[in-house]
C-alpha cells in the first residue's frame, strides 16, 4: 500500500477526534447509524464504531475545506453502514464477525479469481489467488500493518471493494512475472524460461478489451437515460472534477443536497449498468444477440473500467447534447436541458 493509501487509513489524529465530535452531536441520528450499521450483533461499542466513522470522515475530507454538519452527516448517510460495521469487527478480530465474513464472502472471492484467471471457482488458482487474499485482511502479513480492513471506507459495497483489492493483488503477479523477466534479461540466466512465466501472467485474462468495451457501452446507454440534469451534475463532478460547494452554487443548491443527488444519480447509474451487463443486448434492443454476464464478469466490467480511466468521460458526458436511446436501438441527439 503507498503512502498517501496509509494516510487515509490511518487518518489525522485531530481531525478526526474533531469529527468525532460533530458525529455525536445528534444522539438519534448517531443511534440510528449505528443501529444501521449492525454494531450490537459483533459487540461493538457505539463509542467504538464513532470513532470509525470519524476516521473515515477524515479520509474522505483531507484537504478540503472543513464540511459543514449537514454535508458530513449527508456523507455518512451514503455509507454502506453495515459492510462498515463489519469490517470494523473484522479489523478487531471479533470472531463471530470473522465466521461471517468467510461463509458470506469466501465463495465470492473464488468466483471473481476464477473469472480474473479464466478458470472455474473450483481451479486450484482460484482458490489460491483468493484465498491468499484472507491472510491479509486478517491482519496476518509479513508486512505486519494490521488487517488490509482497515481501508475500507463504507463508500461502496464491501464486495466492491473486495473485488478491487483482489484484481490489484492479480496485477500485482503480473507485475511481478514482468520484473523477473527483466532480471532474466540483465543477467543472462534463464532468461527463455523466466519470460515464459511472465507471458503466461500477462495472458491471464485474454478477454479486458471484450470486458472494457462490454462496459462502456452498457455505461453509454445508461448515462443516455438519465435526465439532462443528472447528466449535467455528473459532468461538473466528474469531467470538469468541481466541488460540490461549487457545484451547489452553480445550481442553486446547498452542498448537502448536490451531495444527496449525486449519490442516488450514481447508484441509479450503476444499477442500470448492471442490469444491463446481466441481460445482455436484450436491456439495449431486445434483439437477444449478445448474452449477459455473471456477477463475476459484472465485477470484472467494473473493474477493467476503473482502471487508470480509460473511459473519456468527457465524450460521454457531453455537455452539448444529451443521446436518448430509442426502442429500435438508435440514438437521438437532444438539446442539453439548461440548469
Amino acid at each position: 500500500m503507498d503512502m498517501q493509501a496509509k494516510k487515509d487509513a490511518a487518518g489525522d489524529a485531530g481531525s478526526t477526534s474533531e469529527f468525532a465530535k460533530i458525529l455525536r452531536r445528534d444522539p438519534a441520528k448517531f443511534a440510528q447509524w449505528c443501529v444501521l450499521a449492525g454494531i450490537e450483533q459483533w459487540g461493538l461499542s457505539a463509542a467504538r464504531f464513532g470513532d470509525e466513522l470519524a476516521r473515515c470522515a477524515a479520509a474522505r475530507f483531507r484537504g478540503t475545506q472543513p464540511p459543514s454538519v449537514e454535508a458530513l452527516n449527508a456523507y455518512v448517510c451514503t455509507l454502506r453502514l453495515e459492510d462498515l460495521g463489519l469490517a470494523c469487527a473484522c479489523a478487531d478480530g471479533v470472531p463471530a464477525a470473522w465466521e461471517h465474513f468467510v461463509r458470506v464472502y469466501r465463495g465470492y472471492l473464488r468466483a471473481c479469481a476464477g473469472a480474473m484467471l479464466k478458470r472455474s471457482a473450483s481451479a486450484p488458482e482460484a482458490q489460491e489467488l483468493a484465498d491468499s487474499l484472507f491472510a491479509e485482511l486478517y491482519g496476518l502479513s509479513a508486512e505486519k500493518r494490521g488487517s488490509l480492513l482497515r481501508y475500507f471506507h463504507g463508500r461502496s459495497t464491501l464486495k466492491t471493494w473486495l473485488r478491487a483489492v483482489l484484481a490489484q493483488r492479480h496485477v500485482d503477479r503480473i507485475r511481478t512475472g514482468r520484473r523477473f523477466e527483466e532480471l532474466g534479461d540483465e543477467d543472462g540466466t534463464d532468461g527463455a524460461k523466466l519470460r515464459v512465466a511472465a507471458g503466461t501472467l500477462q495472458v491471464a485474462d485474454p478477454h479486458r478489451e471484450k470486458y472494457l468495451l462490454k462496459f462502456t457501452n452498457a455505461l453509454q446507454t445508461a448515462l443516455a437515460n438519465l435526465d439532462a440534469r443528472d447528466v449535467e451534475l455528473l459532468r461538473l463532478y466528474y469531467a470538469e472534477q468541481k466541488k460540490l460547494a461549487e457545484i451547489g452554487r452553480g445550481l442553486g443548491e446547498h452542498e448537502s443536497s448536490v451531495s444527496r443527488h449525486l449519490e442516488k444519480v450514481r447508484q441509479e447509474v450503476r444499477r442500470a449498468v448492471e442490469e444491463i451487463l446481466r441481460c445482455g443486448s436484450e436491456a439495449v434492443n431486445g434483439d437477444g444477440s449478445s448474452s449477459g454476464l455473471s456477477e463475476a464478469e459484472i465485477a470484472l466490467c467494473f473493474e477493467y473500467g476503473a482502471e487508470e480511466a480509460p473511459i473519456d468521460l468527457d465524450k460521454l458526458l457531453s455537455p452539448s447534447a444529451v443521446s436518448k436511446v430509442q426502442p429500435d436501438g438508435k440514438t437521438k441527439r437532444e438539446p442539453r436541458r439548461e440548469t
